[in-house]
């Protein structure tokens, strides 16, 4: 992983979904619960339990979502488990400590498996696996809760690490793996699904260190269902306003933010340079690669900037309040950064017949020159085996004549095209009279 790709993911806009909603909600709930400044009563707690499970199951099923299905069903039968075995004394010994020391072993395990298992919606052959663990999880714990077994089996009490505390040792240890997989699987990703299944997680804990079953313990548990719920919501909001290949907001997303601009501001169209000519030579899985290249360092753009992808190779960048003049070299900065990064081809070479078709701006019936050397020069690899690439940028703001955001767009398109005619990789900054000369590839804009 290069320096730009860490820096974007430890942005503070990358980390946000780390801790919304589920960060927020357990804290929220560790206030209430802990200060007593929510007093709730028995009856109150188990509706609020089971209305948040009930919603949570069918949520997921209605999402086709196995990993949080599977999430819920283990938290609702672990906890119903320690309610069935326990004398409601934690502490004591006896079925109801068996089972709450197999449960906190068995949960944190159980989700490790939800770490490493890919989404394959709720078809019967993919949830066969979840069906067969939990099963056995419950005949496990059935076997070792049976009736005048006083002692948990040593291989969950072992006291490995020579700590004391509520939790068996084994526990603690999973809990703490199972953290660390489940925040690298976030800092990876960035869905929705994982930051949910950490701090429904952390939720569990916090219920077992209040006692398991009580209420507070109970409050726990459901919230620990509740920020399963919430990541549901989260994520089907993410497919709807998040482009999937990319991780940059998507069309839906940047048809949102247009009616939302105020004089003064700038709007910035980008486009991949012969990025056809990529999926041709290399295949469409290098020009995916290309893609995430070009989104992650367009989501690092300076200068108070919003990238989303709009369609294809094509990109557009929100400067809110920002004029052109305050811009431009943001985005020269940003274009000199995607040129010179260079990468690997992870896919074997692919040269396809068809054509998918020309590039949406047609240049073809402009004399560029270089065109066929550019063309060229950015489709084949350095000689350490790498493989290089470039984008055109057109910038406009609104002026006394173009106020409407469409407007805007279609001069940020013109600046793009011109980009493209005067020889590609490239800032070109809209100006009516042209007495502006492109910036990039040794050239600067004239004052």
């Amino acid at each position: 992983m290069d320096r730009a790709a860490l820096s974007t993911i430890l942005t503070l806009r990358n980390l946000k979904p780390l801790f919304v909603p589920g960060g927020v909600l357990l804290l929220c709930a560790g206030i209430l619960l802990g200060t007593g400044l929510l007093w709730l009563s028995v009856p109150a707690v188990q509706i609020y339990y089971y209305a948040v499970f009930f919603a949570g199951v069918l949520l997921a099923w209605r999402f086709h979502s196995s990993r949080t299905l599977f999430a819920l069903v283990t938290i609702l039968l672990a906890y119903r488990a320690m309610e069935f075995f326990s004398s409601g004394r934690p502490g004591s010994s006896g079925p109801g400590r068996i089972a709450f020391e197999a449960v906190a072993v068995l949960i944190p395990l159980n989700f490790i498996f939800v770490a490493f298992v890919r989404e394959r919606g709720l078809a019967f052959p993919s949830i066969v696996p979840h069906i067969a663990l939990l099963f056995f999880e419950s005949v496990f714990v059935a076997v070792i809760c049976r009736p005048g077994e006083l002692a948990t089996p040593a291989i969950i009490h072992n006291p490995i690490l020579g700590l004391g505390g509520t939790l068996p040792q084994l526990a603690i240890a999973i809990f703490a793996i199972a953290f660390g997989l489940l925040l690298m699987k976030f800092l990876r990703q960035h869905t929705p699904v994982e930051s949910g299944l950490l701090w429904s997680l952390a939720a569990a804990l916090c219920g077992f260190l209040a006692g398991g079953v009580n209420k507070t313990g109970n409050a726990y548990f459901a919230t620990a269902g509740l920020i399963l719920v919430s990541s549901i919501i989260e994520n089907t909001y993410a497919l709807a306003y998040q482009d999937e290949l990319t991780g940059l907001p998507s069309r839906r997303a940047y048809n949102d933010a247009l009616p939302g601009l105020v004089a003064p501001y700038s709007i910035a169209m980008v486009d991949i340079d012969h990025f056809k000519n990529f999926n041709d030579r290399y295949g469409h899985e290098t020009g995916d690669e290309v893609l995430r290249l070009v989104a992650r360092r367009l989501a690092a753009v300076g200068g108070g900037g919003r990238a989303f992808r709009v369609g294809g190779e094509e990109f557009s960048i929100l400067f809110t309040g920002k004029p052109m003049k305050e811009v431009v070299e943001h985005l020269e900065t940003l274009r000199t950064t995607i040129e010179a990064s260079n990468f690997r081809v992870r896919s074997a070479p692919d040269r396809r017949a068809e054509s998918r078709g020309p590039d949406r701006r047609n240049t073809s019936r402009t004399k560029a020159p270089s065109k066929r050397a550019a063309t060229k020069k950015l489709t084949e690899r350095t000689p350490d085996g790498e493989l290089s690439v470039t984008v055109s940028i057109g910038v406009a703001e609104p002026t006394a004549k173009t106020r409407e955001v469409e407007e805007v767009i279609h001069l940020a398109d013109k600046a793009l095209y011109h980009a493209k005619r005067g020889g590609r990789n490239r800032v070109e900054a809209f100006n009516a009279n042209r007495s502006r000369a492109p910036r990039g590839a040794g050239r600067s804009i004239a004052s």
